[in-house]
């Protein structure tokens, strides 16, 4: 005997929906049934809970569901100041000037439609409880109406209702007025299995679970939109029919805290709560004004820059390989003219349901004056990594594959990689890839961009611990948003040179650069740490060496001579050496002097400088930049960030340091830049000894000798001859 029966208390205990749906406030009606003529309210606050935990502020024990409003969970989570970077470490103030507002998540909005009824319905005592007759609360679904959200959640043609209710009247209690004069079916359902299959749906796939009910809800006309949250993470709407409502997240926040669509009661029986809860104990009262704190899932996009020296020729201070890890950092030092490599790791959010698709993707890459892309080579390539690491990769993108575009500024200081509508669709899962997980596309994958660029042999480079800034900007925007979100990083590439000035030992250099002397004197340099020998270019105007390269040769290395102009008499600078070891050697000196026995050592090191942060700001309190970029030159973006919460980048400048055979020496300045050039102390060349009687001296003496001699050998025999010959008149 089957019998319809007017709500009762008897069902207050089952009313209950999903245990993810906490805490409220409500109107206090004692009445055992339900007023179904009552206006119901429903209040969403969206909080950042995911955060909140990582921050350790919140756990899942700090509060129960209960259905009533909980001033607890807004005083920890939305008056409380927010501690903790991204990395989640705590002390850590943001001051992101948001600390009122806590955890809390603006600009969500929900959209909830009415999409059952209440009965309670009598059943006889039966195999399954022979002793007694059976009392519960059912939901009506019309099974037209709800056919596609029923099959969302998997109960699609009725799987999992109520067989034996199928005989009451749908019309005594019809969904809406519309459907009561419809000859349809209604489908009934208990709490239990409407809850179950929810859970299971989306924990089987959870995207195709809310596009699904994101369609449904959005093409169905009853269905209300609610204001989006305000700064405080509220949402409320006033004047809600009695019955049960299906809520669904239908535009989320940059940060793609989402909720999972959940089922909701109005009104509901009351939930006993804890020692902070303002629930009243015990399941004995009607709550017709609904307030909910729904759980969210965080998938915030990360965005990291990094650079390295190519290890072409095996300079660089890495093995060569593919790895992330292999030798990549946010700083580098390289020499002129070497090749550097870069790498952008670009982890995406996850692709939660079509509202949170992406419809736009790009990067835009700014390298200093001194350093220049290869764009002539087309070696930008994105891989795609399923995970942070790098270790998975599912797809490689080339630039000639349609998937991506590459446009360089006009004084080629900026690059723009544009993901192309193709690009987005495999991104977003159109093209049918699966990644495995519970999101489609490449939910949580990792972009991997690298590019080349190389090191001018020039002024235009910054040397020293100024370093040389390359930023790169990520720009992305969802289906439901109105804006776009930036991140930004930075990496910095750094270079140092070598001060040396050769003097002689009795003359100064101004006189020896009169005399010609400098153009004997000549040094080679070779680079002991990566094993090659220094090439040069030298700027003829300032006389200073800037490096071009290197070779394993020294017969092709580059003779380095001293300035003998502008003051700078004897000076030798070089410009564009990394941190590494050098050696000098004296080769040559001018005629008269001793050249230096051995070769000079200069160690060349850096250390992070933990006192200079980088400049370059990344994150606001959602972990991303709210903001608007407008395409106002050759492609670039004019990002206006000043007024926008941020936090600095976790990476620093860096220190450098010399010694000159093994004892420390002074880092000089170069222009504004500090720590740019080793100061190697003045290289002297003494004056040659003097071989006793070797000279010029030496041989007039002995040839002053023989001719004195020579001359007295010749008086000698004259007289004797005289003497002779007056000898012979006498006879």
């Amino acid at each position: 005997m089957k019998n319809l029966k007017k709500l009762f208390a008897v069902c207050l205990a089952l009313v209950m929906l999903l245990s993810c749906v906490p805490a409220a406030f409500a109107a206090e009606v004692d009445d055992a049934t339900i007023d179904m003529d009552a206006e119901c309210s429903l209040t969403i606050w969206k909080y950042d809970f995911t955060n909140a935990r990582k921050d350790g502020v919140w756990d899942d024990d700090s509060f129960i569901s209960t259905g009533w409003r909980e001033p607890y969970v807004e005083e920890v989570l939305g008056e409380a100041v927010r501690v903790g970077d991204a990395n989640g470490e705590i002390d850590n103030p943001l001051g992101n000037g948001q600390n009122s507002n806590g955890y809390a998540q603006k600009g969500i909005e929900f959209t909830i439609l009415r999409v059952a009824d209440f009965v309670t319905y009598s059943e006889p005592a039966n195999d399954e409880h022979p002793e007694y007759e059976l009392i519960e609360l059912l939901y009506g679904f019309d099974s037209v109406e709800a056919a596609d959200l029923l099959a969302a959640i998997g109960l699609a043609d009725g799987a999992g209702r109520a067989e034996y209710a199928d005989s009451l009247n749908h019309q005594l209690m019809p969904v809406s007025e519309e459907l009561a004069a419809i000859d349809s079916t209604i489908y009934y359902y208990t709490s239990d299995t409407l809850n179950k299959a929810l859970y299971d749906s989306l924990s089987a796939n959870a995207t195709a679970v809310k596009d699904a009910l994101e369609a449904y809800v959005k093409a169905n006309r009853n269905s209300i939109v609610m204001e989006k949250t305000n700064e405080n993470g509220k949402t409320m709407e006033r004047g809600l029919q009695t019955g049960l409502y299906i809520c669904v997240e239908t535009s989320v926040s940059e940060s793609v805290l989402t909720t999972n669509p959940f089922f909701v009661s109005l009104p509901m029986t009351s939930v006993s709560g804890d020692s902070n809860s303002a629930s009243p104990e015990g399941g004995h009262v009607w709550n017709y004004n609904v307030v909910v704190y729904p759980k969210d899932e965080v998938s915030i996009p990360e965005l990291t820059k990094e650079v390295r020296e190519s290890a072409s020729l095996s300079t660089g201070k890495n093995n060569g390989t593919d790895e992330i890890t292999d030798g990549f950092d946010h700083i580098a030092t390289g020499s002129s003219g070497d090749v550097m490599e870069y790498q952008i790791l670009s982890t995406l959010g996850a692709i939660t349901s079509d509202a949170t698709k992406y419809t736009h993707l790009s990067y835009y890459d700014t390298i200093c004056g001194g350093i220049d892309y290869n764009k002539n080579l087309k070696d930008v390539k994105i891989e795609v990594y399923s995970d942070k690491d790098c270790t998975d990769k599912v797809a490689t993108w080339l630039q000639d594959d349609g998937r991506f575009t590459v446009t360089y500024s006009s004084d080629d200081r900026h690059m723009t990689i544009d993901i192309t509508e193709a690009g987005l669709a495999e991104i977003n899962g159109d093209s049918a890839n699966v990644n495995g997980h519970l999101y489609k596309g490449y939910s949580n994958y990792t972009l991997r961009i690298t590019y080349t660029a190389t090191i001018n042999s020039d002024d235009s480079f910054i040397y020293g611990e100024a370093g040389n800034d390359n930023e790169v900007v990520m720009t992305w925007k969802r289906t439901s948003t109105e804006y776009y979100d930036t991140l930004i990083d930075d990496c910095h590439v750094f270079s140092f040179g070598l001060d040396l000035t050769k003097i002689f030992s009795d003359i100064d250099s101004e006189s020896a650069t009169e005399m010609d002397m400098f153009k004997h004197v000549k040094f080679r340099i070779r680079n002991v740490s990566d094993g090659y020998w220094l090439t040069a270019v030298r700027d003829e105007e300032t006389g200073i060496y800037y490096v071009t390269g290197h070779v394993t040769e020294e017969a092709d290395s580059t003779i380095f001579y001293p300035v003998t102009s502008g003051g700078e008499f004897g000076k030798i600078v070089i410009k564009g050496c990394e941190e590494d070891s050098y050696e000098i050697f004296e080769i040559e000196t001018a005629n008269g002097y001793i050249k230096l026995k051995d070769s000079v050592m200069v160690d060349i090191w850096v250390e992070e400088d933990t006192l200079h942060p980088c400049d370059i700001y990344s994150k606001d309190i959602l972990g991303v930049l709210q903001n608007d970029p407008h395409y106002n030159f050759d492609g670039g973006h004019d990002l206006s960030l000043s007024n926008i919460p941020q936090t600095q980048l976790a990476h620093n400048y860096l220190l450098s340091y010399a010694a000159v055979n093994g004892k420390d020496t002074d880092m000089l300045t170069d222009g504004e830049s500090e720590g740019a050039l080793a100061y190697v102390q003045p290289i002297k060349n003494d004056k040659g000894f003097d071989l006793p009687q070797t000279g010029d001296n030496g041989v007039w003496m002995y040839g002053a000798i023989g001719i004195t001699m020579m001359a007295g050998a010749l008086v000698v025999i004259l007289l004797a001859s005289k003497k002779n010959k007056k000898n012979q008149s006498a006879r």
